[in-house]
């Protein structure tokens, strides 16, 4: 092998190794599951937390936005599939089949969710809005929606905002209640993607809200 293959190979494996390592090294310290979020607010009891009193797994990512809750709320409220889409990263969505097309702009019909309202994922998949209480708290769980049975999980989705000095403090917590060590293993695994997702979902929330203000 001559000298500029061997270059070329190692420019080609380099990402795949540096992500595949950092990868290992999510799973293994859990650092993917409290990504932005402090040790107080990974510890605190969030509204939310009690549909899935059992949970086995919990994420928690958080940021702080320049701007009052009032004013990041309504791009909180139209959240889901069939409205402004997640604010995350549509193509990859799009991919798996979400049939999402985002908005950048507070559409006013989106904005009074209420308990009981569908919150869908995909076409096909919905978790149900539980708890609702503007302009602090959104939650949405898979207890009484339409996730295929065959998950081997339950799943809450809670958006928490939280004014301080500084603006808000947007807390999205994700609680899984698993079936089996199968199903575990299978959410430690995406919870890497899922962070990557909301911190992209964080950050666009955080520029749109900073913006309009």
């Amino acid at each position: 092998m001559d000298r500029k293959t061997r270059i070329t190979l190692a420019l080609v494996a380099a990402p795949v190794v540096m992500l595949t390592t950092t990868a290992v090294a999510f799973l293994i310290t859990g650092a993917h599951r409290r990504l932005g979020a402090t040790a107080d607010e990974v510890r605190a009891t969030l509204l939310g937390d009690d549909i899935l009193p059992a949970a086995d797994l919990q994420n928690d990512h958080a940021t702080t936005i320049a701007a009052p809750p009032s004013d990041v709320w309504p791009w909180i409220a139209q959240l889901g599939q069939d409205k402004a889409g997640f604010y995350s990263f549509e193509v990859l969505e799009n991919a798996i089949g979400c049939e999402i097309r985002g908005v950048d702009r507070i559409v006013p019909e989106w904005q009074n969710p209420q308990v009981g309202d569908a919150f869908p994922l995909a076409p096909d998949v919905a978790l149900r809005v539980a708890s609702v209480d503007p302009p602090h708290t959104l939650v949405a769980s898979s207890l009484g929606g339409t996730a295929p049975s065959e998950m081997g999980f339950d799943f809450t989705w809670a958006f928490h905002l939280t004014a301080d000095h500084a603006g808000t403090r947007l807390h999205v917590r994700e609680r899984y209640r698993t079936s089996g060590r199968a199903g575990h293993l299978v959410i430690e695994a995406t919870s890497i993607a899922s962070a990557i997702m909301t911190l992209r979902m964080l950050h666009r929330v955080r520029r749109l809200a900073e913006r309009r203000r």
